[in-house]
């Protein structure tokens, strides 16, 4: 379980293919920290540390379903990637419940300078089915994008905006997201269970 309050934009470092798998060796400031059987949000993604190594780095696997539903088979050694450990149960909820499970992948269509903030804009595409299982943004509402916790604004059923604050832009890969780059979206738990109830009151 997770917060999506990005603790480090760290740096991929090599990525190895292991049949229909992809094995991530990624720098960051506390990977001696880290142990193995470890969960640490990646963009988002919920991925198990399977190796720690003796330079900063540790790796991490993704399986064949987490690459067909996420951009982590898009990257590359060099790109930056979003880091979260998982939330201790005794802290304060900063952002919102995420579990690190990505529903799908949106592309960035449009960034717009808003005085010191920027909006940047995705579309996504999803099913009349999936969406009316929950999947989709509401005004207001939370949405994780490359394992960021944000607000939804500008809400449509395959598109949205986000304002992104400059801490948040100098601190996640936010900072080198353009349009046209691929991102990984988790659509809010809370409102695929409401969805959900509600299809089977209808039923």
């Amino acid at each position: 379980m997770f917060s999506g309050i990005v603790e480090e934009a760290a740096t991929v470092v090599a990525v190895e293919h292991n049949e229909a798998n992809v094995n991530l060796t990624v720098r960051c400031s506390f990977a001696d920290e880290l142990h193995i059987d470890q969960s640490v949000s990646h963009n988002g993604v919920c991925l198990t540390v399977v190796d720690l190594c003796s330079d900063s780095t540790y790796v991490v696997t993704a399986i064949r379903e987490t690459l067909d539903r996420s951009n982590l088979g898009l990257l590359r050694p060099g790109d930056l990637i979003n880091l979260e450990r998982s939330m201790l149960m005794n802290g304060r909820l900063d952002g919102h419940i995420v579990q690190g499970h990505v529903d799908t992948t949106a592309r960035c269509t449009a960034i717009e300078d808003a005085d010191g903030s920027r909006y940047f804009k995705f579309d996504y595409e999803i099913s009349p089915e999936m969406a009316a299982q929950g999947y989709m943004t509401v005004e207001k509402g939370s949405v994780t994008v490359n394992g960021v916790s944000l607000t939804v604004c500008d809400s449509t059923p395959r598109s949205f905006r986000v304002a992104i604050i400059p801490y948040t832009l100098e601190h996640t890969n936010f900072r080198a997201i353009e349009v046209g780059t691929v991102v990984n979206l988790e659509f809010d738990i809370i409102g695929k269970y409401i969805a959900r109830l509600a299809q089977l009151k209808e039923a």
